[in-house]
């Protein structure tokens, strides 16, 4: 065969094309100009959108069986909470009857007991609902508003309480909303009364003590309290009715060098995460006679009935003093 007929080129097999740094280059360039333009003219959206669209199915399909295995996971777990929680509710109701049984039973003997010493019935204490609208605007005070105000009956000094114990007094009354101080509050101050011995003190608030707490303060060192004790209003200031849970005592400090320990108490009401509180009428919230104007015909007719009773008066006492002067004159010398 003539050398000239034979093909020198090489087989496409060994073909090498570009060299790897041009395709590193121009793969980066046309990289960087894709996200430029995806970024700034979002010329890419519509191929997204239409891969999207072609994957959504498949990713359906894929995430299925996590889903259903996720989904049998909670409905075993949700199952078994559930049985905890019924269980757990059939013995509160059980242990619920039996208090309510003896409620019922000492209510007996109490109102027995009060008829025969002929002591007065105790009375319900007046109350009304209301919402917490939100926090006040100080940051140094511990307060409340609520959507509660003169409109609706409330009076300056109410107590106020939750479902679990004394939340604070009323302390401004808007027309339409009122300002509750809470009892973790500096300025305020509840007359209480430890259930296990029955000794009276006065709880203060200290809103420094672990987020908010209350004090007992002028306790005597020696003095019989425990943790764990439990502070009810003892009703003596006229304001809090009587055997309202205020506080537990969570911590004593009795030191050496002190007369006075420091007994710190934490309140049983949610004083930060209060909603729906219920407004009390104070306990001494009898009708006091207000002074009568001077010029009003009923202090002029008060007026002339007391100059009246008090001429009587004078009469009856110049006619004593003559009948003794009488007895002296008329008796031998």
């Amino acid at each position: 065969m003539p050398l000239g007929t034979l093909d020198r080129t090489a087989p496409p097999l060994f073909n090498q094309g570009p060299s790897a740094l041009s395709k590193l280059i121009f793969f980066s360039a046309l990289a960087l100009f894709l996200m430029v333009a995806d970024a700034r003219l979002h010329i890419v959206q519509p191929i997204r959108l239409a891969i999207g669209a072609v994957l959504y199915p498949v990713q359906w399909l894929a995430l299925k069986p996590v889903q259903l295995v996720a989904a049998g996971g909670r409905y075993l777990e949700d199952l078994q909470l559930a049985q905890d929680q019924e269980a757990a509710a059939r013995k509160a109701l059980a242990l619920q009857s039996e208090r309510a049984s003896q409620a019922d039973t000492l209510a007996q003997e109490n109102a027995r007991l009060r008829s025969l010493l002929e002591l007065r019935q105790t009375t319900q204490t007046p109350g009304r609902a209301a919402e917490v609208l939100y926090d006040a605007a100080d940051p140094y005070t511990r307060k409340l508003v609520i959507d509660q105000g003169l409109a609706n009956g409330i009076a300056p000094g109410s107590p106020v309480i939750d479902e679990h114990g004394v939340l604070g007094q009323v302390t401004q009354v808007q027309p339409f909303s009122s300002e509750i101080t809470l009892v973790i509050d500096r300025d305020l101050a509840i007359p209480v009364q430890n259930v296990r011995t029955g000794a009276r003190s006065v709880a203060f608030g200290d809103a420094s003590a672990h987020g908010g707490g209350l004090e007992l303060r002028f306790m005597q060192a020696n003095s019989d309290v425990q943790e764990g004790d439990v502070l009810t209003t003892s009703g003596v200031d006229g304001v809090y009715p009587p055997g309202l849970p205020v506080a537990k005592i969570d911590r004593i400090e009795r030191r050496a060098d002190s007369a006075f320990a420091r007994i710190h108490c934490q309140p049983l009401a949610h004083v930060s995460a209060a909603r729906y509180v219920l407004v009390l009428a104070p306990s001494g919230s009898q009708a006091v006679p207000k002074p009568t104007p001077p010029n009003t015909p009923s202090a002029v007719a008060a007026k002339k009935k007391a100059d009246k009773a008090d001429a009587k008066a004078d009469a009856k006492a110049e006619a004593k003093a003559s009948k003794k002067t009488d007895k002296k004159e008329a008796a031998p010398r």
